[in-house]
């Protein structure tokens, strides 16, 4: 069924009954049914904060958001080319599908490595969540920033960090990304603008927040030629937490360029995000804000494209923040030390049947993008990357000691400045007793 082109109002959104299940999180998120990939998932505009919510439905107090079942179905003219109908061209197809490749071979690579005893603490993988990833981050540019949540590692790579760097940082090698202090949980990259994993759920949305309120103070006041935007990815357990809102009307307020990504996988580590959230439809928490807010189906990395596409451009023109909330799916425990035995089997196989990366090559293949040939290629060249990350991160020296206190203090030497000013090492008596490193 052909839907309009433009963001819609419900003035009376389905609600859950006391008996939910995953079935009905489906139906009343569902765009319009479960299309095939790469159906058309927006019109050509999301509605703008000001016409998302007006002065009198906020009176009223009427409940008002953007529809999720906005889908625009491409038709075929007659007389024009199947080519002319193409959601992506050829190069960006193979982009997409070696990005999401990539991120599916590095995060298996890490389960080998962290049972072999090569990684320490807790490594959270992200197979399955690979279009959220791809769909946002490969249309970013260089100057634009990410923060991430733990489940950071895909993000990186996304963003341009080499998988050496990555690979080296979870084995806390010097030569990772954080000279082997972050960690799995902890990726950073100034050069890459990988502003940091947060460990705690909802520790990165205030940096977000802060990092797209710079790039406002740098156009508005400094008048620098500055559209740069941020996205802020966390997951559905985060969206009960006091920051999510109060970042949420900040961005809002000041109409910062961000783009608040839900990447919703149901489960907050062992808590069903049915039984935790009293109206589990993310999405409708942003035009509340004076925002848009979209859902998406996040095991399909043309429709979440899409809307990236939208909410990117809208914060890059300065028309403010967008909240997407991309349904998907871990393939995996939460963590590797997670033995996973809470989620329902059929839940799971339910989910493995849309694996992203299998349906991104269905599509290549059907809309003759890329055949098998072209496809290998992609994964031998990505297979010898993750096998040079794990030789190179292997080989790599591990920090020295007189690193550990560096980026503790505020002095760049590691150890503090004390009350005269002077640095806390080059007192002759600093190396007495309970002070000695």
């Amino acid at each position: 069924m052909a839907c309009s082109a433009t963001a819609k109002i419900i003035h009376n959104p389905l609600v859950f009954s006391s008996s939910r299940s995953a079935e009905k999180y489906e139906s009343c998120c569902k765009i319009s049914g479960r299309s095939s990939l790469g159906s058309k998932f927006l019109g050509k505009k999301l509605l703008s904060a000001k016409s998302a919510i007006s002065p009198a439905s906020r009176r009223s107090g009427a409940v008002v958001a953007v529809s999720s079942d906005i889908v625009k179905e491409k038709k075929v003219k007659s007389g024009s080319s199947a080519a002319s109908n193409l959601l992506i061209t050829k190069e960006e197809g193979l982009v997409l599908y070696e990005d999401m490749y990539l991120g599916r071979a590095f995060e298996d690579m890490c389960a080998q490595m962290y049972y072999r005893g090569k990684m320490f603490g807790f490594v959270h993988l992200y197979n399955g969540q690979e279009a959220v990833s791809t769909g946002f981050i490969k249309l970013l540019k260089q100057e634009d920033c990410v923060v991430s949540t733990y489940r950071d590692h895909v993000h990186s790579l996304s963003k341009g960090v080499p998988a050496r760097q990555v690979m080296s940082e979870l084995f806390g090698k010097t030569t990772g990304c954080c000279r082997g202090q972050g960690g799995s949980m902890h990726m950073f990259s100034k050069e890459h603008n990988v502003l940091g994993g947060f460990a705690f759920i909802g520790e990165g949305i205030p940096v977000a927040t802060g990092a797209a309120f710079t790039s406002k103070y740098k156009r508005e006041v400094l008048k620098e030629d500055c559209d740069e935007v941020t996205l802020a990815f966390f997951g559905d357990g985060t969206c009960n937490n006091g920051q999510f809102f109060e970042c949420l009307n900040m961005a809002a307020l000041w109409k910062l360029p961000i783009v608040f990504v839900v990447e919703n996988n149901l489960w907050a580590i062992g808590m069903s995000h049915l039984r935790s959230t009293s109206d589990p439809q993310i999405w409708k928490k942003g035009p509340a804000f004076g925002m848009p807010g979209v859902h998406v189906d996040g095991m399909d990395v043309l429709k979440v494209r899409e809307v990236a596409q939208e909410a990117i451009g809208r914060a890059r023109r300065g028309e403010g923040p967008t909240l997407v909330e991309c349904e998907t799916y871990r393939f995996r425990g939460h963590s590797l030390a997670d033995p996973d035995e809470l989620r329902d089997p059929a839940e799971k196989a339910r989910y493995a049947t849309r694996d992203p990366i299998t349906a991104l090559k269905k599509y290549l293949f059907e809309n003759n993008l890329a055949n098998e040939a072209e496809l290998k290629a992609v994964d031998k060249k990505i297979d010898e990357i993750i096998e040079d990350s794990v030789e190179f991160a292997d080989a790599s020296p591990v920090p020295a000691r007189n690193q550990l206190l560096e980026n503790v203090f505020a002095d760049p030497r590691g150890f503090g400045i004390g009350p005269d000013g002077k640095y806390r090492c080059e007192d002759p008596k600093f190396t007495e007793g309970t002070a000695q490193v």
